[in-house]
């Protein structure tokens, strides 16, 4: 065998010395990133799991707060046929939001702020129904005790019947009033230029006034305007531009939008959009409805 040269060898040698430091730093690298993206991993599963335990507590509180308002609709009850339709309604929406909530993944936060603004329509629709009934006890109960007060002054003696007649028109001044046609469902939405719910008011470009008239056979039959005024969140009255005024409690007033619609004396559910608003600013904004013969309801809207 021929005898290597001692420098070739000794080159040799170094070589193969260098190359093995290289494969050991490569090594080393790969231990480092791979360490450091064991790391990421970890942090973005415990981040994940921690978002996730939060929106399953945020969907259990949802659906805590959506049931007890069903035990609520559950023990309201009254003495009218109309109301008590109305509650079975309520009922059936507020069991199917039960069963949605239940079916919807805590992750879905799209639906669970859709099913947060359901609630709070129930919630309203709700306090709707207490006031309503409250009303309607309240004017049963005078009327009744009015109506037997009068009977009895009748039988007592003829000569009370100035008095009577007094009591008579009292109470039909009483049963005027009970005319006055009234609301409920009152609600008011912004929607973005892709017709869709949102509460961002730089996204709003239009609001959306929601709420039924009564029924009330007492009222008068016809065509009946309702006006709407809004108000920004400085107090200024919003302006769809066409100068709709109307007369209430012997004042005009301006209205910012209206729209007339063909009462029955049954319920009617009516939408007023508000269009040609320049521009929505963050806030609380102030809706108050009106015939000329009453104010039917108001509520607000926060814009963020």
């Amino acid at each position: 065998m021929e005898k290597e040269d001692p420098i070739e060898k000794l080159e040799r040698q170094q070589a193969e010395k260098k190359s093995n430091g290289g494969l050991k730093a490569v090594m080393i690298a790969m231990i480092v990133i791979a360490l450091a993206l064991g790391a990421a991993l970890y942090y973005v599963l415990t981040s994940k799991n921690k978002l996730v335990n939060e929106l399953n507590e945020e969907k259990a509180d949802l659906t805590e707060q959506i049931v007890a308002l069903q035990s609520d609709y559950e023990n309201l009850s009254s003495e009218y046929d109309s109301i008590n339709a109305q509650l079975d309604s309520s009922r059936e929406e507020i069991a199917q939001l039960v069963a949605r909530v239940k079916n919807t993944e805590a992750t879905d936060r799209a639906k669970i702020r859709q099913y947060e603004k359901e609630l709070g329509t129930l919630r309203t629709i709700m306090r709707g129904y207490i006031a309503q009934i409250d009303s309607l006890n309240t004017l049963n109960h005078q009327l009744a005790e009015e109506a037997a007060s009068a009977r009895r002054e009748a039988e007592e003696t003829k000569q009370a019947n100035v008095k009577l007649t007094q009591r008579v028109e009292d109470l039909a001044d009483r049963v005027n009033a009970g005319s006055i046609i009234k609301a409920h469902n009152f609600v008011m939405y912004a929607y973005n230029s892709n017709d869709k719910v949102t509460d961002k008011a730089n996204r709003v470009v239009r609001f959306l006034v929601n709420l039924s008239l009564a029924e009330n056979d007492l009222a008068a039959h016809g065509p009946v305007r309702v006006y709407v005024r809004v108000t920004d969140p400085d107090g200024n009255l919003l302006s769809d531009g066409r100068g709709t005024t109307f007369t209430f409690g012997g004042e005009t007033l301006e209205a910012t939008a209206s729209r007339e619609v063909d009462y029955q004396g049954q319920e009617v559910d009516l939408g007023i959009y508000i269009n040609n608003i320049p521009s929505f600013q963050k806030g609380v904004y102030t809706v108050n409805a009106f015939t000329t013969q009453a104010q039917l309801g108001h509520g607000e809207l926060l814009l963020r």
